[in-house]
């Protein structure tokens, strides 16, 4: 990797870290600056504006989120095995989240509004992608015949992706991981019930 390429990530990788836990209205360039120890002329060379850095740095904060399901869920078998490792991913919400400062997507949705279209784009695509993600496993594990054939594969994943994201909200703000425990818990008792010998009439 070249310096230019440091650099660049090195301000990428900066700005996630203060728009996740400042916000992206509240973060300015001079944050970055000072947080880089770069000159803003450093910072123009590799990018128009802040809304540049913005897009740049969830866009990588995404691959961080997707490595981190992907790593869970590598060596499982079952579908409610992929599912619960992948809530087991924020099990430490409150100090230890792939990402500091808590979910980006969560983040960033809650920011993200039609004066910056293109962002909330890209995370209203991310959402789609993870939702999209969830119902494939749900549909391994109905084909399986680990979920009853009558399950609703992408009604169920926006439940589940809600909650996982909820728990996230609710444990950060609380300051304890009870609320994505809690969570975990429950998922796990409401995915054993889509067995087909409990969905028998």
């Amino acid at each position: 990797m070249n310096k230019e390429d440091q650099i660049r990530d090195l301000i990428i990788q900066t700005s996630l870290s203060l728009f996740n836990k400042k916000g992206y209205n509240q973060t300015s360039i001079q944050d970055i600056m000072t947080a880089t120890a770069l000159p803003k002329g450093a910072i123009y060379r590799r990018f128009e504006n802040k809304n540049d850095i913005a897009i740049a740095s969830f866009t990588y904060s995404m691959k961080i989120i997707w490595d981190h399901y992907f790593e869970a869920i590598k060596s499982k078998i079952t579908a409610t095995d992929k599912i619960i490792a992948m809530f087991e991913v924020y099990q430490d919400a409150v100090h230890t989240p792939p990402v500091d400062g808590g979910c980006p997507l969560l983040n960033t949705a809650i920011e993200s509004d039609d004066g910056f279209q293109e962002l909330h784009e890209l995370a209203a695509n991310a959402h789609k992608e993870t939702l999209l993600f969830l119902q494939s496993i749900i549909e391994e594990g109905i084909h399986a015949k680990e979920f009853s054939q009558h399950v609703n594969a992408y009604s169920l994943a926006s439940f589940l992706f809600s909650t996982l994201e909820g728990a996230v909200m609710s444990s950060r703000l609380a300051l304890n991981n009870d609320h994505m425990n809690h969570s975990i818990e429950q998922i796990t008792y409401l995915l054993q019930q889509y067995a087909p010998k409990n969905q028998e009439v």
